[in-house]
């Protein structure tokens, strides 16, 4: 296995360009399904969940060609049945039960794995699908769903931790060749869940409301080819912004998108990090002392679970207390622990992170445990004197396109080494 191998302690300077988002590109990858003509997606980062996604397209016979960061897919004969051998090993795969059914009248894809971070139940996904008609079966380890027709309803996809992402988009792509109207209350608000809307709409689908909790969709008989470019990943332009504040550094951001960032923005504000506007893109600078700041995770448009680890990191440089507390998943403290090793004083009290900031890092070998995880221990070991070795690494290439390149270019003392 391959380790970032990190000698700190070097402000960050320059211009980096974020990537398309995983998370957007994921179920607009999943929708090319509902028909059988080419589609044409821009702007796929080249990940190895993105490269996995393909891989499982092509197992359900459609054709998928990646060339320079376009992905072409034609699902002409597709099949209803995803083998469980490639389904399990991404949560994000779930996604192609929406077009399966959709399409086909008939999905049976494997359950999904467990999560390091927490329960993602897809229990709302399945009640979506219920809604429109399909009858649901679990066996085996297999979601069976099947509908002679499907037909559009009124629902409600809330759960426990607020609205279902990948449910919203799942039961989106299914109810666009339902029969009649859907509408989804309590669907998800993220930035991703609008860009799906967009292709879908691209395709020939009818949908409003998208980016509000109330989406309608007015099923059609076919949906056609489309050509769609893939919006900017916010939380890796959250992660940029958050290293480059936890350096000392000022880096422009090409390509971010502030409208999609309010709650991570006006929480780096409040914590003495400066953020603007600049030629299409958003340069930060920290040019004061850091101070403490208060952090709830919450569904969009609140402060992001996949931003929670990072911004962990740029507060325990703040002198003061900050206590950050998550609300959407209850095991994402995995890397408390690890940024202990690196000088870090944080104590964990039921769902929240007491961190007590101020201390200066110093590097050690630390250990990944999941995506999001290894960003902040990079971001860490990047502000902490001395070398820090983040091991496990596969877990930050699952969603940040080149991030060592990205950083050497910004004057990171980085480098990608085999695991000892």
């Amino acid at each position: 296995m391959e380790s970032f191998l990190i000698k700190g302690g070097v402000p960050l300077h320059g211009e980096v360009t974020v990537s398309g988002s995983k998370n957007a590109a994921l179920p607009i990858m999943a929708a090319a399904l509902l028909t059988g003509e080419p589609c044409v997606i821009r702007r796929v980062p080249d990940l190895s969940d993105t490269r996995f996604m393909a891989q499982i397209l092509k197992s359900l016979g459609a054709e998928a060609r990646f060339e320079g960061g376009t992905l072409t897919i034609r699902a002409r004969n597709i099949r209803g049945y995803a083998d469980y051998e490639l389904v399990r090993k991404m949560r994000g795969s779930i996604c192609i039960a929406g077009p399966l059914l959709g399409r086909l009248r008939r999905a049976r894809v494997s359950l999904p794995g467990g999560c390091v971070i927490g329960a993602r139940p897809i229990n709302l996904h399945l009640k979506g699908f219920a809604a429109l008609g399909a009858r649901i079966e679990i066996e085996g380890g297999y979601i069976d769903a099947a509908a002679k027709k499907l037909t559009g309803s009124t629902m409600f996809l809330g759960g426990r931790a607020g609205s279902t992402v990948l449910g919203t988009a799942n039961v989106m792509m299914a109810a666009a060749l339902a029969e009649g109207v859907t509408i989804i209350e309590s669907a998800a608000c993220e930035p991703e869940v609008v860009d799906l809307a967009k292709f879908l709409t691209a395709m020939g689908a009818k949908i409003s409301g998208a980016g509000s909790p109330t989406l309608t969709v007015t099923g059609v008989e076919k949906l056609h080819g489309a050509e769609h470019d893939v919006i900017p990943d916010r939380i890796e332009t959250a992660t940029f912004a958050i290293a480059a504040a936890a350096t000392g550094g000022e880096v422009t951001i090409r390509q971010a998108r502030a409208e999609h960032l309010r709650a991570v923005i006006d929480k780096l504000t409040e914590a003495g990090v400066s953020v603007r506007p600049r030629g299409g893109g958003l340069a930060v600078r920290r040019d004061r002392n850091l101070r403490a700041a208060d952090v709830t995770t919450l569904p969009y448009a609140g402060f992001p679970t996949d931003v929670q680890a990072q911004m962990m990191s740029l507060l325990a440089l703040a002198p003061g207390i900050s206590i950050i507390t998550e609300r959407i998943f209850e095991s994402r403290f995995m890397h408390v622990s690890e940024l202990a090793r690196l000088g870090a004083d944080i104590e964990i009290e039921g769902p929240s992170a007491i961190v007590k900031g101020g201390r200066p890092l110093s590097g050690a070998p630390v250990m990944a445990s999941d995506l999001r995880a290894s960003a902040a221990l990079v971001i860490a070991g990047l502000a902490a004197k001395g070398a820090t070795q983040v091991n496990r690494i596969y877990h930050l290439d699952r969603g940040y396109e080149k991030m060592d390149a990205k950083l050497r270019k910004l004057g990171a003392r980085i480098q990608r080494v085999q695991e000892k």
